[in-house]
């Protein structure tokens, strides 16, 4: 039986691939498509949207939810995940989570749910991604020290959280790995006549321009060579592919907070 799922920002750029894609694949049965209230595509059939044929499930706003759901995706904004939390508790959903800047007690609030659902929470679903994520921390204790790192990450110009949750993700498995202080290790950016780098620290740097759908660079470097790790998404279908993995692998699954780790069998 194909798991019943709600889509959490359908019309949204990322909403509208993992819409398109569950239907292309067969392996789902979408029974809700949620949007903001004022969405001018209210009402709507949700695959029209993407053109494809309908499916009978019109884009509704924030409440009501549909009730008989297995599992929600929700690409949205932070205040928008909350509410989806909220549905999912009570309505013993499993949530896959991939809403980027959120705040300490909304990270808090995910943990605490976790105890009663199934969520995954990941920055990026992305394969390749999760694998980098799995060694930089080693790359960083092989190098030791004295190599300087800095993570650059670029996006497109709608994007609105900076640094990226993905270079935040980054940033913490070199922190886990190495001891470093946490956030004190952290520089954002560099301006002025008197910014001499300081030891141990990880600089961060976000670039927003046209389309880019997503680039992280992680330059390590010391005096006399240097080594840069780069993963490259060529189209949001990456990400998208990803969160419909995690979906059909969350369903049924005991309460936790999971991890794109864990889907993918990496430590």
């Amino acid at each position: 039986m194909r798991p019943k799922l709600v889509v959490i920002g359908a019309a949204g750029r990322m909403g509208k691939r993992i819409v398109s894609l569950a239907i292309e694949s067969g392996d789902f049965d979408i029974v809700g498509a949620v949007e903001r209230q004022d969405h001018p595509d209210i009402g709507k059939d949700a695959s029209v949207l993407v053109g494809i044929e309908p499916i009978n499930v019109e884009l509704g706003h924030i409440y009501p939810y549909p009730a008989d759901a297995d599992v929600v995706i929700d690409f949205s904004i932070p205040v928008a995940a909350v509410r989806t939390v909220d549905y999912c508790l009570e309505n013993d959903v499993a949530l896959v989570l991939g809403t980027t800047g959120l705040s300490d007690e909304q990270h808090e609030k995910i943990k605490t749910a976790s105890k009663k659902i199934p969520i995954l929470y990941a920055t990026n679903m992305s394969v390749a991604m999760n694998v980098l994520f799995n060694l930089v921390g080693k790359v960083a204790q092989m190098l030791g020290e004295e190599y300087d790192i800095e993570i650059i990450e670029q996006h497109h110009r709608f994007k609105k959280d900076a640094p990226s949750g993905t270079a935040l993700t980054l940033a913490e498995k070199i922190h886990s790995a190495t001891g470093r202080d946490w956030p004190g290790s952290l520089t954002y950016g560099r301006s002025g006549r008197d910014t001499l780098r300081q030891k141990g620290t990880i600089g961060i740097h976000s670039v927003r321009a046209g389309d880019i759908t997503g680039i992280h660079s992680v330059i390590f470097s010391t005096l006399g060579e240097t080594l840069t790790l780069t993963h490259t998404a060529h189209s949001r279908d990456t990400f998208a592919r990803g969160a419909l993995q995690v979906a059909k692998w969350l369903v049924g699954k005991k309460p936790a907070l999971y991890s794109m780790a864990d889907v993918l069998g990496i430590a």
